[in-house]
């Protein structure tokens, strides 16, 4: 795949690139382009940087100013609930919701969510989305094999899939403890809401003496690739492509007896039908390839959801088989998933 057509990719955005540099006068800021025409407030779990990136250039080249709210998924979705319980004469504090696709199904089945459809969004496939169109899935990031292309040539068996990988012979394994983040917690859910638990804890019990480092952050298991500390890595394709990107000697493979994600999505939630419009604008401008050019300039590689786009297009694993049992464990059964995990692998 030549480096996922990364290279296609980047050709792609230095043109889209030149082309808004042309539009956008040099030296032009907010004061020449003048104040917004409009306002959102949006709750998101996005990071900050994620966020603010978003925020800044949607107002530079249409006049909106998305005015960003950080937070964890729970006060997220408790501060939605306290919005929609508040007196109907009030404005509400929250015109939209962009979070994990896990907070977006709660806080549909809770009836806090403004349905919206458009041309744009029904191009998504139903599996990123609510069939009710209540909510929207903008990009999603799931979690592959990041082998070292040294090791690579050290063997003709390459592991492709999670039972392979767990009764491969003598190898180094890296991979961020479930503990630490919550994509790593979610591959541990989701495996065993699509294979069960008694194949779940096999696959990771065969992984266990294989591994070097259970990481506190994402980020490491492909440092450690990268670096040949090991051999392999299960890990976030975003960070392997930022990686890719800096030159690190590495290889994707895309488990082909399926995998986990995380799903980022939108939601709106004010009722005011001119703020609607101007979220739904906002909605389909996430959805753009133009969103994609500033992302991943600023180094952030997500999978779109919109197959129109020519981000889409151009990753290799688009077409990845996809865990997709979206059992709706409780707190306390994924504390039990976590607590036997630790008890019976991590530290037998």
């Amino acid at each position: 795949m030549r480096r996922y057509k990364i290279l296609g990719l980047t050709a792609f955005l230095l043109v889209l690139a030149a082309v808004a540099g042309m539009i956008l006068p040099v030296g032009a800021d907010k004061k020449t382009l003048g104040s917004p025409t409009a306002q959102l407030t949006a709750y998101t779990t996005l990071p900050a940087e994620t966020a603010a990136i978003l925020s800044e250039v949607y107002e530079r080249e249409n006049k909106v100013r998305v005015n960003f709210v950080p937070m964890s998924s729970q006060e997220l979705l408790q501060k939605i609930k306290n919005d929609a319980v508040s007196d109907p004469t009030v404005v509400r504090t929250v015109d939209i919701v962009l979070a994990d696709s896990k907070i977006l199904r709660e806080a549909a089945d809770l009836n806090l969510l403004t349905p919206y459809t458009s041309e744009t969004n029904d191009a998504v496939k139903d599996i990123f989305k609510d069939e009710q169109d209540r909510w929207v899935g903008i990009w999603y990031d799931p979690i592959i094999f990041c082998v070292n292309r040294d090791y690579m040539r050290t063997t003709i068996n390459l592991p492709d899939t999670w039972e392979k990988l767990s009764k491969a012979g003598k190898i180094r394994v890296g991979i961020t403890d479930f503990l630490a983040a919550d994509a790593s917690a979610n591959l541990l859910f989701q495996m065993i809401g699509n294979f069960g638990d008694a194949k779940t804890y096999e696959i990771l019990d065969g992984l266990h003496p294989k591994v070097i480092q259970y990481a506190k952050f994402l980020s490491n298991p492909v440092r450690q690739a990268g670096m040949g500390e090991v051999d392999i890595s299960i890990a976030v394709e975003s960070e392997t492509l930022r990686y890719l990107q800096e030159g690190y000697p590495l290889k994707i493979i895309y488990p082909a007896d399926g995998t986990s994600y995380l799903l980022t999505g939108f939601a709106i939630t004010t009722k005011d039908a001119a703020k609607n419009q101007v979220a739904a604008k906002f909605a389909d401008w996430l959805l753009s390839d133009e969103a994609q050019l500033y992302l991943q300039t600023n180094g952030f590689y997500f999978v779109p959801t919109n197959p129109q786009t020519l981000a889409y297009k151009s990753f290799a694993g688009k077409n990845l088989l996809l865990l997709d049992n979206h059992q709706n464990f409780s707190e306390e059964q994924q504390r039990a998933f976590l607590d036997r995990w630790i008890k019976d692998i991590r530290l037998k």
